[in-house]
């Protein structure tokens, strides 16, 4: 297995610290508001990744933790009149709901920074004994960025070059500093703000510290991997490996795993442009399936264009998947053959084909859109050779091996039960044209065959909207 590692710009072969086991660490979302489909990309992602090593035998021990303690969760906070806490709270909640529907696995430990407070604390003491953070008059700690040698070495980036100040370096303050260059790890609290004790100043702590402590009290010193977007390169994981290295004296992480943008059109996301989807703006169009399909469409490392045009793409792929698994499950519910053919041993073995040249995508620093390549493959081959003769042990050994690839990449693809989006659709356009011809009889079967699947309609003055019980 080769993984692409940003520290060392190539691919590497992935050799855990401890034989059989991987700590992964991935940095989570800062909790103020409900996640937009730029945080879902690394979420999917990295779960996939996860779920690829547990897939090969690993032990996986995964962190991602929650931010909630931020100016953006302390404004929003004013806004509502509420504590810090309580908007923090909610959008955890409304994050692992989304999540959940992403089909994106609990993480092994959900750490959240209010938590680990005394933690940063005894880190930052840490870095101030080794002359590594110094603290300013009014109790601002901050950390000595050129005390520590290799600073830049996972972004690329020159400390010269750096001097006059990166705007995602500078804070207030600035008179105060040392160096233009070094960053804030304790700030001092401010009126109506959320603060705790500490012998510098009442305050909080900055971003960057949070990440080097909670991953070393759930992982350890050293961890094999360390994942998140790519726009955490710089500063966040750069300082977050000046910090760890700094007060523990070792490496932080072996290696370091970024997934690309995702834009939308062929533009940067931004809620002034209008061009701004959270996770549940998508699950009212779209089976949040689908959007995991089309994440994965893609390799990580590559920028992804979202569009209108690129998620029915997807939606098709996807489903195209569903059909050819619930058309085996309904062959085998209606074969009488359970033994085994001659020629349909010949065959399976054949499919396992296409399980190893999934294995080779994925191994090849997790190329899911070979990977799902081989799916389809699979798919392709189930869809011509399984048929009403076929043997339930043939039927079986193809469905599950769709089943297998599919849920490594975290795709639920089996639903005995359940009504896909555009069949729906369909009858709810049947249900309208009936309702239109005065066949109200046809319309009320209609809408009770829905709503004995599962599928409420109510009728607007915007047209029909429907949604799962």
């Amino acid at each position: 297995m080769k993984i692409y590692n940003t520290l060392s710009k190539r691919k590497e072969e992935f050799i855990p610290l401890e034989e059989g086991k991987v700590k992964m660490y991935v940095c989570g979302p800062t909790v103020y508001n409900l996640i937009h489909i730029g945080n879902a990309r690394p979420m999917i992602v990295f779960d996939t990744v996860r779920r690829y090593m547990e897939h090969k035998g690993y032990e996986v021990n995964f962190v991602s933790n929650f931010t909630d303690v931020d100016d953006k969760i302390i404004k929003k906070a004013i806004e509502e009149g509420v504590e810090a806490s309580v908007v923090s709270e909610r959008y955890i909640a409304e994050c692992k709901k989304d999540m959940k529907a992403m089909n994106v696995k609990e993480a092994t430990t959900h750490p959240k920074a209010t938590e680990e407070i005394c933690g940063m604390l005894d880190m930052i003491g840490t870095l101030i004994e080794k002359g590594h953070a110094y603290a300013a008059e009014d109790g601002t700690v901050y950390f000595r960025t050129r005390s520590f040698q290799g600073y830049g070495k996972l972004s690329h980036k020159n400390l010269d070059d750096l001097q006059g100040g990166n705007r995602s370096l500078l804070v207030t303050g600035e008179d105060q500093k040392e160096d233009p260059l070094d960053f804030v790890l304790w700030k001092p609290k401010k009126e109506g703000e959320p603060y705790w004790e500490s012998s510098w100043c009442d305050g909080r702590p900055g971003w960057h510290i949070e990440c080097s402590v909670m991953s070393k009290k759930y992982l350890g010193e050293e961890i094999d991997i360390h994942a998140g977007g790519e726009d955490l390169i710089f500063p966040h994981h750069e300082n977050e490996i000046a910090q760890s290295e700094a007060a523990n004296g070792k490496p932080f992480a072996k290696y370091w795993m970024h997934n690309a943008f995702l834009n939308i059109d062929n533009r940067k996301m931004s809620k002034s442009e209008g061009n701004f989807f959270t996770v549940r703006d998508i699950s009212e169009k779209y089976d949040l399936q689908v959007l995991r399909f089309f994440m994965l469409s893609a390799h990580y490392r590559s920028p992804l264009n979202f569009s209108a045009e690129l998620m029915e793409a997807a939606q098709n792929g996807y489903e195209r998947i569903v059909t050819s698994v619930g058309n085996l499950g309904y062959l085998l519910e209606n074969t009488a053959t359970v033994t085994l053919k001659e020629e349909e041993s010949g065959l399976l073995e054949q499919a396992k084909g296409f399980i190893t040249s999934f294995e080779e995508a994925m191994d090849d620093d997790f190329n899911s859109a070979d990977a799902i390549a081989a799916i389809f493959d699979l798919v392709k081959f189930a869809n011509v050779h399984a048929n009403a003769g076929s043997s339930k042990e043939f039927l079986k050994g193809l469905k599950d091996e769709i089943l297998l690839l599919s849920d490594i990449c975290g795709l639920i693809v089996e639903r005995k039960q359940e009504m896909l989006d555009r069949d729906i659709e369909a009858l709810i356009g049947e249900r309208q044209a009936a309702r239109k011809a005065k066949d109200f009889k046809r319309a009320d079967e209609i809408r009770n065959e829905l709503l004995e699947k599962g599928i409420i309609l109510e009728d607007t003055r915007e047209g029909v909207k429907w949604k799962r019980a």
